[in-house]
């Protein structure tokens, strides 16, 4: 078993299998628990009929409890996708962080978090857009690890992919409803980082859900999932400073 050396608890989940063919991990996903408590939280990763699990969970104090081992698939992506792979478990890491979704993320728990995401890249080949959100490649069904979560704190610590988002300002935007050129171009550029949208050139509700979740981990400042300029400008410095 592939374990951290910073990791302080070992409480080994049951829900774990192997990685399809063999693959390298080459990503690292970050989730909040939802739950009320860690240990509430530990006792669903590991009990079989929840038919989830994380390779580690950090709680709010920073104590770091692995419960997979790096070398096998845990189950904590669930139906997902990201630059067209759609068994995302088999090629990355899960941490669930505990929150509830709704409440700052304290200073020693982002410390903890930024820790061990350095132990695991130091281990891995994890290019900095493959360190990604669970709502981006699931944006349909998850919004975790949320808005409130700090990107930009993990980016100057050398984790991820970050640039300064573009301010909020009032302006035209693309929205429900709006087809052409302009919508086609947008989702193609989401796309092509590595969400997964088709290029249609309607504005559909999948394209709301998709920039819903660019806008969570990218400009943070309003997640309403309408493309107006701060949200396209950021897009496009991004892709730019691949």
């Amino acid at each position: 078993m592939i374990r951290s050396f910073i990791a302080h608890d070992f409480i080994l989940s049951p829900n774990i299998g192997p990685r399809r063919d063999g693959r390298a991990v080459d990503m690292l996903l970050l989730h909040y628990t939802g739950m009320a408590s860690a240990a509430k939280a530990i006792a669903w990763l590991c009990n079989p009929r929840a038919e989830v699990s994380c390779h580690y969970l950090v709680d709010e104090e920073g104590r770091i409890t692995q419960m997979v081992g790096e070398e096998m698939r845990a189950w904590h992506a669930g139906q997902s996708q990201w630059k067209g792979e759609r068994d995302t478990n088999s090629r990355s890491i899960g941490i669930e962080i505990q929150n509830t979704g709704d409440q700052p993320y304290p200073d020693r728990q982002m410390s903890a978090v930024i820790a061990l995401c350095r132990d695991i890249l130091s281990r891995h080949a994890i290019p900095p857009q493959h360190v990604l959100a669970h709502s981006d490649v699931a944006p349909a069904r998850k919004s975790d690890p949320g808005e409130l979560f700090d990107w930009e704190r993990l980016f100057r610590n050398g984790i991820g992919h970050w640039v300064e988002p573009e301010p909020l300002e009032q302006g035209p935007q693309l929205g429900p409803g709006d087809t052409g050129e302009a919508v086609m171009r947008l989702q193609a550029i989401l796309a092509g980082y590595g969400y997964g949208i088709a290029v249609t050139g309607s504005y559909d509700h999948d394209t709301l859900l998709v920039v819903k979740a660019f806008q969570r981990h990218f400009r943070p400042a309003r997640v309403d999932g309408l493309a107006d300029r701060s949200t396209l400008e950021t897009l496009a410095r991004l892709t730019a400073a691949r």
